[in-house]
């Protein structure tokens, strides 16, 4: 007969709940997948099919202890990890984010907004044009099964376990903050630019000829003229995302799966 003890079906449990709370968690935060437009069940359906494909090629397992406090502290190590991959993720989306800000905001289509369905707040409408296409791009290119093959490599660069995991990792996903910043400024610098030099023209206008009403001519005007610059700025849109794309997917590689 087929003898196994409760100790080896404990472990077989734990072999497959240690990768899935980082799989779980991962789709949880990652765009699209972990938004409020797909069912929570749904995503657990799909962590639960990635576990069970990424188990039989995973590392082994450290011995299970359910009662122990190292047991709690390897589940909540792994919701971190899968967690800051999907933040990660996220960074890449909200560079666009940022970046459709700060143009609405110099053409004055700031207070522009609508709800947006995805992340369930309310953004301008030049912010959200640039957020459905940069998910459409990113699907596109495939890039959710990068994500899936980084998190894959990720049990090789980070085991399940205490011991063995760079902390500076979390440290360098704090800072990549910044680069989501610079990266925002530097995607919509041409825009803001000349937005600027237009704001600047009105401004000697105004002071050559004070009758003029300026707000009456120059809102409407910059208005135009901003949205004219966002359509001219598409044909460049997908350089932009290119490269900012390889950026952030780089830079998930180095962190995590050791790329």
């Amino acid at each position: 007969m087929f003898d196994v003890s409760l100790l080896q079906i404990e472990q077989w449990v734990a072999d497959f709940l240690w990768p899935l709370f980082r799989v779980a968690s991962f789709f949880m935060a990652i765009p699209m997948i972990g938004s409020n437009l797909v069912p929570g069940r749904i995503r657990l359906g799909l962590a639960l099919l990635v576990t069970m494909l990424l188990v039989p090629v995973l590392p082994p397992m450290p011995a299970f202890d359910g009662f122990s406090l190292q047991s709690y502290l390897i589940i909540a190590q792994q919701i971190l990890i899968g967690a800051a991959m999907g933040f990660m993720v996220q960074m890449l989306l909200q560079v666009f984010v940022i970046g459709g800000q700060l143009i609405s905001t110099q053409m004055g289509l700031g207070f522009a907004s609508v709800s947006d369905p995805v992340n369930g707040v309310a953004v301008v409408v030049l912010t959200q044009f640039y957020l459905q296409l940069t998910m459409l791009l990113f699907l596109a290119m495939n890039g959710h099964l990068v994500m899936i093959d980084a998190l894959a490599q990720s049990f090789e660069r980070m085991p399940v376990g205490l011991a063995g995991i760079d902390r500076s990792i979390f440290i360098e996903v704090v800072r990549s903050g910044g680069w989501m910043f610079a990266s925002a400024l530097l995607m919509s610098l041409p825009a803001i630019t000349a937005l600027l030099v237009i704001n600047f023209a009105f401004g000697i206008i105004t002071k050559a000829a004070p009758q003029l009403n300026i707000f009456a001519i120059g809102f409407p005007f910059t208005m135009l003229m901003g949205l004219l610059i966002a359509w001219v700025s598409l044909g460049g849109f997908l350089g932009q995302y290119l490269r900012i794309a390889t950026e952030a997917l780089e830079r998930v590689g180095q962190l995590f799966a050791g790329g």
